[in-house]
């Protein structure tokens, strides 16, 4: 018997706000800079396909939601790596490959040639359909 997903109920979610300056000033300040350009076209295929957005940094990660569904994605940024986290990806289908346990699953990009060559604007395009995290 598979188990049951755990929610995200046991964290207190973001705050959301409007301004996109709060996501800016993350990806300039907080962000390594060989990891930047990467940052900055997820955020691009993030703001492209999901309308009506709403944003928040918390725990030094950037989440993206909308008024209606909640918050739906999460990015973690490392040194050399990038985790996108969907916070409803075990409602997709496929869901993406990384985590368990729980309703969020996430890729892990690298490089440019990752992220282009992979699934990430489906994942994006379904996290904007299924309820997020509220």
């Amino acid at each position: 018997m598979d188990k049951q997903p755990k929610p995200l109920s046991t964290k207190k979610p973001p705050v959301p706000e409007n301004d996109y300056k709060v996501l800016e000033a993350w990806m300039t300040h907080r962000i390594m800079p060989g990891i930047q350009p990467l940052v900055k076209k997820i955020d691009g295929l993030i703001h492209d396909t999901l309308p009506n957005l709403h944003y928040a940094i918390k725990w030094g990660k950037a989440y993206y939601g909308t008024p209606e569904l909640g918050w739906l994605i999460e990015l973690a940024a490392y040194d050399v790596s990038i985790n996108i986290v969907f916070l409803n990806g075990a409602k997709m289908d496929p869901a993406p490959p990384l985590g368990t346990g729980g309703e969020t699953r996430y890729l892990k990009i690298r490089t440019m040639e990752e992220l282009n060559a992979g699934p990430v604007l489906d994942f994006i395009k379904q996290s904007g359909t299924l309820e997020g995290w509220k």
